[in-house]
């Protein structure tokens, strides 16, 4: 089972952010753990992983060769890492830093990627999704490809 969907869901003043109820029964059932870890991605929103999943990631970055790119990847996405549990109603806590760094305020829309979780303010999301629309129409063999 991966994470699937989208979902509009909100944060409140603390910082607690809704995650769908099918994303953490997953968690559960597929990787075992009931914690995430929250980073920054790169199109200004956060990208949350399974504990088990994002060790991976981590050792995988360690074991890369010294680069320019690899202290980027660091600085950016490993370093501002948090490791976030899930409240009674559902909820992980977003650091501060994160919670600043993707704009997040009220609305957010919750996505499901596989094997990790995207979280943006609607903002951010529908630029995101209009992007990848664009990209998509200039490119309709590799959407064919895919069986779209």
């Amino acid at each position: 089972m991966n994470f699937q969907g989208e979902y509009n869901n909100s944060i409140d003043p603390k910082g607690r952010a809704s995650i769908p109820a099918r994303f953490r029964e997953v968690l559960a059932a597929t990787y075992g753990d009931e914690r995430l870890v929250v980073t920054k991605n790169l199109e200004n929103g956060l990208s949350a992983y399974p504990l088990s999943r994002w060790q991976e990631i981590v050792e995988r970055v360690e074991k890369s060769a010294p680069s320019q790119e690899k202290n980027a990847v660091t600085r950016l996405m490993i370093a501002p890492a948090a490791e976030c549990s899930f409240d009674k109603q559902g909820r992980i806590q977003v650091p501060h830093a994160l919670r600043t760094y993707a704009a997040l305020e009220k609305e957010i829309v919750v996505v499901g990627l596989f094997e990790k979780i995207e979280i943006y303010s609607q903002v951010k999301y529908a630029e995101v999704t209009r992007k990848s629309e664009e990209l998509l129409q200039g490119a309709p063999q590799v959407v064919s490809d895919l069986g779209f």
